[in-house]
């Protein structure tokens, strides 16, 4: 007869806790996490008495042109180009490309665009830019941009969040909650969308408020219908009756704030609160009878074709009049891999005339003084021909390029008719001055008023800020 194991084991409590450090002690060591994440030691610059430098720019416009607009076709000429298209690119330029079929296919491609000087620093602007060229003299253009990034999603996330991962928050993010807002009846994070019926890449991920608290998170403005969704109370609701129910909403909520502990429950609060206040405010800002018709022909609202991106354009310049800290402007989509001529034709006509109009009503008003002014794509294009679809006249394209590409900015603290940095003669590699996805995010903070290395957020056991470990400030950009 066979005997029965001892079913007696035992073991001390020291003991159980040893054999279980992935169960009882990993839960342990993640419910010590949670609790220090959601303590967040803070370093919000939110009161305004603890700037870490003087502050050159009160508020930011970013216009975002997602895609990758091509440098070569709109910003940065190349006369090598002309002369060699057509002809084998470079193998000292293409020997880093995985795969042997696309470098020795790749052909140069040059751009058939004209380019003309513009101001007292004769800045070179495509044909297709007559309008923003006028403005030339506000500009502060950048050739050397490069980044880490050639697929759309990640490199969107790069320049817009500081890192290639979702789950970050935004620079919006980050700025609204290192300075706060200064117009309690909008939010301090707006974002306009144009041309959105072919949407975003990494979507609303890019003005998300990742993990600091919502209400950091921007506020998306349509340029049809309603501008702000249900804005206006429903039929037979009144404003008294409104602001009753959302106090006895806000009395509930500090109730279960008390229990749980759960900050986003201060940030539903406050989303209540600001959203009745904007019922007041929002109106008003929307109302463009106010403005003069010429006002109203400048920023294109006259034409079908630029009246979405002129309407953000002019309610981009409403808002930071009133205070609004970060206005975030996209457009999209400029991923040319074919047709780019007409297509970037498109998009310019889109994007140009309001764009200028938004420099110029910046400066007249005396706003620019103040205001900093970004135009910036995720990356640049190639200086060969787009192979994968077809080179046949009229329909060449470009494919991604993360190495080189252009972006400029104005007004608040940057040199005015000034270029900075320069590409190699086929735009593929900066050969001075490069400037880094987050090099530029730590100008942006600096011209805030903000070290970029002290504006952080505790999160899963680590400080974690816009730039990451990057960055620098990039002084030869400023006035």
């Amino acid at each position: 007869m066979t005997s029965q194991p001892d079913m007696t084991w035992p073991i001390s409590r020291r003991s159980l806790l040893n054999r279980s450090a992935h169960g009882v002690g990993a839960a342990a060591l993640w419910q010590l996490l949670a609790a220090e994440s959601s303590s967040a030691a803070e370093t919000s610059l939110a009161d305004g008495s603890g700037l870490h430098v003087p502050a050159r720019a009160k508020n930011v416009i970013f216009i975002f042109m997602a895609g990758g607009p091509s440098h070569l076709d709109l910003y940065d000429p190349k006369q090598m180009m002309t002369r060699l298209h057509g002809e084998p690119v470079p193998e000292s330029l293409v020997s880093t490309l995985a795969d042997p079929v696309i470098r020795s296919s790749a052909r140069v491609m040059a751009s058939p665009r004209k380019f003309h000087r513009y101001g007292q620093a004769g800045i070179e602007f495509s044909d297709y830019l007559p309008h923003t060229a006028q403005m030339a003299d506000s500009i502060c253009m950048v050739r050397s941009m490069h980044t880490d990034q050639s697929n759309h999603d990640p490199a969107q996330l790069l320049l817009s969040c500081g890192t290639p991962l979702f789950g970050n928050p935004s620079m919006g993010a980050w700025i609204q909650y290192g300075l706060g807002s200064v117009y309690e009846n909008m939010p301090g994070y707006v974002v306009l969308l144009s041309n959105s019926g072919k949407g975003v890449d990494a979507g609303t991920a890019l003005w998300g408020s990742g993990f600091l608290p919502s209400s950091h998170r921007g506020v998306t403005f349509r340029n049809t219908g309603d501008p702000i969704l249900h804005l206006a109370n429903p039929p037979g609701v009144s404003t008294a009756g409104q602001q009753a129910r959302l106090r006895a909403i806000g009395d509930l909520n500090r109730v279960h704030q008390q229990t749980a502990g759960d900050r986003e429950i201060e940030s539903r609060i406050a989303a209540y609160e600001l959203a009745f206040r904007m019922q007041s405010a929002a109106p008003e800002l929307l109302d463009f009878s106010q403005e003069t018709q010429a006002t109203k022909r400048d920023y294109g609202l006259e034409q079908e074709t630029t009246r979405a991106f002129g309407s953000n354009c002019l309610l981009a310049r409403r808002m930071v009049e009133r205070g609004v800290r970060f206005v975030q402007l996209f457009h999209s989509t400029w991923d040319d891999h074919s047709s780019l001529n007409a297509n970037l034709k498109t998009n310019c006509d889109m994007t140009d005339l309001p764009t200028a109009a938004l420099l110029a009503d910046l400066k007249q008003r005396g706003l620019l003084d103040h205001t900093l002014v970004v135009w910036a794509g995720e990356f640049g294009r190639t200086p060969m021909a787009e192979v994968r679809r077809g080179s046949s006249t009229g329909k060449e394209g470009r494919d991604h390029h993360p190495f080189a590409f252009t972006i400029w900015m104005a007004g608040a603290g940057v040199k005015a008719g000034y270029v900075h940095g320069r590409t190699d003669d086929f735009g593929y590699n900066v050969v001075d001055a490069p400037v880094h996805v987050h090099d530029l995010q730590a100008t942006i903070l600096h011209l805030l008023g903000i070290d970029h290395q002290r504006l952080t957020y505790r999160h899963q056991g680590r400080d974690v800020r816009l730039t990451d470990v990057h960055g620098r400030v990039v002084h030869d950009l400023l006035s």
